[in-house]
């Protein structure tokens, strides 16, 4: 419900009703950041990072909120000193390696402290405090940063539309899906030192590859000729486990701390060449793009579905049955092409289209004994859905360059991304009144070095 001159917020949704609030600081209708989202993220003020919450276009710095507002994070549960020593730092891992209660304590927090009618008065009422801790995002000397520092990064492989796709261009309709494919997530390990924040430019990679029909395959060493993006959602682990300690299914929300937007760049014709036998190497390592607001768990709870039915059903340490749910949050691909008026809508799919949800890549990841670390990046893969507006690479919408994307005007058709083409992701959740977004994951690419 919006009302001319006022700024509304969906508090909460409880037995499908929601209380309508106010907030003290202004927000624009269908801005991606309102109340009930409140994502955190990193961002560099004159040099010095801070630790911060989002709300419409302006970020609360959550360590000058704590030193000045002791006793409220103590009487929600938080031991200030604790928050302090947290909110201190120059990344969320502290943050998120303090588990769910102390999340749940700051959201409580930040609701009451910046809704009009909220029960803690502090800012509402002490207009130099409110300046003190909240700060425009527009100021000249604020720039984001990377939300944390990851250790390890992991992607997954857990469309079935994707993966069928992409088996049926390689071994047929028949054979599209590994024997594997439905008993396990399969992931491989990225690498966490190229993965860099919306808004980083990507060069065009070079690499070793051959052309289709050359036999004996002899290869070449030139720039990738089939640069793509893959429309992905990354989620932060949370609190670390320990090494041989596997982390159940039941328990692994507790190890969740929030999701982002992910564009993992890929250069499909190196890609082709090297990954037998081990899987992506180069064509993937080159660059990773993530959006640096991190939605957490507690945002998400109101557009929780259902997830996709699993036949055959996943062994037990997979299989919380009837339990199993996942997120409806819309995702669209935009591209600008060099001289664009405006970015050309490529992509709209669904994240509630993964087959495997993250509780089951994080349980599988974990079963080994592998211990699992407070901001670790766990990648979904490429989120494709059944429709072909749904595809989430180019590989798929062009159907490995057969089908070319037609772009429109004098903007021309692609095959593949060509230097100086801006890949635009965003995504969105809805329910009823209530809208929370993501932000960008931006990057444009740039020519070879």
């Amino acid at each position: 419900i919006w009302v001319e001159g006022a700024v509304y917020s969906v508090l909460k949704v409880v037995y499908g009703w929601a209380i309508m609030r106010r907030s003290i600081v202004d927000i624009s209708q269908g801005s991606d950041f309102p109340l009930e989202n409140l994502p955190y993220g990193v961002v560099s003020e004159g040099g010095t990072r801070h630790v911060v919450a989002r709300i419409g276009d302006y970020f609360v710095k959550m360590g000058v909120l704590v030193e000045r507002l002791p006793d409220v994070f103590d009487s929600y549960g938080f031991d200030h000193v604790n928050a302090g020593d947290i909110f201190s730092a120059d990344s969320l891992n502290g943050f998120m390696d303090a588990g769910v209660a102390p999340r749940k304590a700051t959201r409580r927090i930040l609701t009451e402290l910046l809704a009009e009618d909220g029960e803690l008065n502090q800012l509402r009422d002490n207009p130099e405090l409110k300046d003190e801790v909240l700060k425009p995002l527009d100021d000249p000397s604020i720039s984001v940063q990377m939300p944390a520092v990851i250790g390890d990064y992991t992607d997954f492989y857990a469309s079935k539309y994707h993966a069928e796709n992409v088996g049926i261009m390689m071994r047929g309709k028949d054979n599209a899906l590994m024997p594997n494919w439905k008993y396990l997530p399969v992931g491989y390990h990225g690498r966490s030192s190229s993965v860099v924040p919306s808004g980083t430019a990507v060069h065009r990679p070079s690499g070793q590859s051959v052309p289709a029909n050359v036999d004996p395959p002899v290869p070449s060493f030139g720039p990738c000729k089939m640069l793509d993006f893959e429309l992905e959602v990354a989620c932060f682990v949370g609190k670390s486990s320990h090494l041989g300690s596997p982390i159940s299914l039941e328990n692994a929300e507790e190890h969740i701390f929030g999701i982002v937007l992910m564009n993992d760049w890929s250069a499909r014709d190196i890609q082709k060449w090297e990954y037998v036998p081990l899987g992506p190497f180069t064509a993937k390592n080159f660059a990773t793009t993530i959006s640096p607001w991190v939605v957490t768990w507690e945002a998400l709870e109101p557009f929780r579905v259902p997830a996709e039915v699993q036949d055959p059903k996943p062994l037990p340490y997979l299989d919380n049955g009837s339990a199993r749910k996942t997120f409806d949050v819309t995702l669209d691909v935009n591209i600008r092409v060099p001289g664009g008026e405006s970015p050309v809508h490529v992509c709209r799919t669904n994240y509630k289209h993964l087959y495997w949800t993250v509780e089951q890549m994080i349980t599988h990841h974990s079963v080994s004994g592998c211990p699992m670390r407070a901001g670790d990046l766990i990648a979904s893969g490429t989120v494709s859905g059944p429709e072909p507006e749904s595809f989430a690479s180019m590989l798929e919408l062009a159907w490995k360059g057969t089908k070319p994307i037609q772009l429109g005007g004098e903007n021309g058709e692609r095959k593949f991304l060509h230097d100086l083409d801006e890949v635009i992701i965003t995504g969105f959740a809805e329910n009823g009144d209530l809208r929370i977004g993501f932000g960008e994951c931006r990057g444009i690419v740039l020519p070879v070095r």
